[in-house]
């Protein structure tokens, strides 16, 4: 028998897919392991590992690194307020590369040689899953029976069904993918740019829209730029995003259709729904301009959107994404106070932001209303200032055009 195969599972119908063939194709043992970063309950957790050992595989093993991944990743994402394409909070794919590296860790300790996914040619996963194992484990072989031979989904739902295991319909048709940040999926309608999957395919926010729910208040925490409370109630990070998704989903927040560029270089579209990651940037962006300089904000807004690519493209091996990452750090050491939001159906609406470190409050001036901090004559020199630059250009062009006459 030969060395056993460590295969990246998420129970969908190519990881599926990839369990039997890989050990009728290889003669191993395949051992399964789904590197938990969010969107699972207990109940999830026990069919993966049921539905592992009915496809044939020997162990399965369901490694919890939620806390984890926002230590390494979802904090920073949430400090650089980072929104691909405007919209899109990286809700799947920032995941990747600390599954990959929790999966060679696991390969290593079984004494696997070989690590599977079940990326296929056309995504965005197959880069950033062996990006990172390539860095991090470069003694193990990767394995990709889907991208390396072509396998259709309707070839793989075929396969399994003629070995007896059952492939649901919406399974075969949708493919969903859930974590902290978020879920994503993508179907027939989402290879075209005219039209929206079927409110059946939400998961998350399915049916919010069918009635107008009644406005709901609530006030976030947050400490030093980490989310901590919720209404009062402290929670970990984990926690207090898991409750978040809870209050927010019912109404239809974070839904949305993302258009954008793919690491590959074409463009791809995506439907997804991220109610906590929505609310909580939302949040953690109006708290910033409290208390945050302009050129802070300015400079951080340049490097998050850099930070966003190098994320979504698998990139979290870059040692220059430390260097980021210690900017948003020291950034965030005045992000602390309080965020109040009215939830309305399909709206988030920041009503009020407080801080003890509120810039606004350490003024003696009133927008619009008294200067406090300068006199009248102050005001009126700095005016005729800003505008000399733009004066001297439009001296310089009278006078041009002047001697071409």
């Amino acid at each position: 028998m030969a060395e056993p195969i460590v295969l990246a599972f998420s129970g969908g119908l190519d990881t599926s897919f990839c369990v039997p063939w890989l050990a009728a194709t290889y003669g191993a043992d395949i051992i399964t392991a789904i590197v938990d970063t969010g969107g699972l309950d207990d109940g999830e957790r026990q069919r993966l590992a049921d539905k592992s050992r009915q496809l044939g595989a020997v162990a399965h093993h369901c490694i919890d690194a939620r806390a984890e991944f926002f230590r390494e990743t979802l904090r920073w994402l949430l400090a650089g307020n980072v929104l691909r394409g405007a919209l899109y909070p990286l809700c799947v794919g920032a995941e990747r590369s600390l599954q990959a590296r929790r999966v060679a860790e696991l390969a290593r300790g079984l004494g696997a040689k070989a690590i599977a996914h079940g990326c296929t040619a056309a995504g965005n996963d197959q880069v950033r899953f062996e990006v990172a194992l390539r860095t991090l484990a470069p003694e193990m072989k990767i394995l990709a029976p889907v991208r390396d031979h072509g396998f259709s989904r309707e070839h793989e739902a075929t396969y399994l069904r003629d070995r007896g295991i059952e492939v649901s319909a919406e399974r075969a048709a949708y493919s969903i993918n859930r974590g902290l940040w978020g879920v994503t999926i993508g179907g027939k309608e989402t290879t075209d740019t005219l039209e929206s999957i079927p409110e059946s395919a939400w998961v998350l926010t399915r049916g919010a829209f069918d009635a107008l729910r009644p406005a709901e208040a609530h006030v976030l925490a947050f400490e030093r730029g980490v989310p901590v409370a919720l209404d009062g109630r402290r929670m970990d990070p984990v926690a207090l995003i898991e409750a978040i998704d809870r209050v927010a989903a019912p109404f239809g927040i974070g839904r949305g259709i993302h258009l954008g560029d793919t690491i590959l270089g074409m463009k791809g579209r995506v439907a997804f729904e991220a109610p906590a990651a929505t609310l909580l940037i939302a949040a953690h962006r109006e708290l910033e301009k409290l208390v945050l300089t302009q050129r802070q904000m300015r400079l951080k807004e340049l490097v998050a959107a850099q930070y966003g690519d190098w994320i979504h493209e698998g990139q979290w091996v870059e040692p220059a994404a430390r260097d980021a990452e210690a900017l948003f750090e020291s950034t965030q050491q005045r992000v602390t106070g309080e965020v109040r939001l009215q939830l309305r159906t399909g709206h988030a609406f920041v009503s009020g932001v407080s801080s003890p470190f509120s810039l606004k409050a350490a003024s003696k001036a009133v927008y619009g209303e008294a200067a406090g901090e300068w006199t009248a004559a102050d005001a009126a020199g700095f005016s005729r200032i800003l505008g000399l630059p733009a004066l001297l250009a439009a001296r310089a062009a009278q006078r041009a055009q002047a001697a071409a006459r």
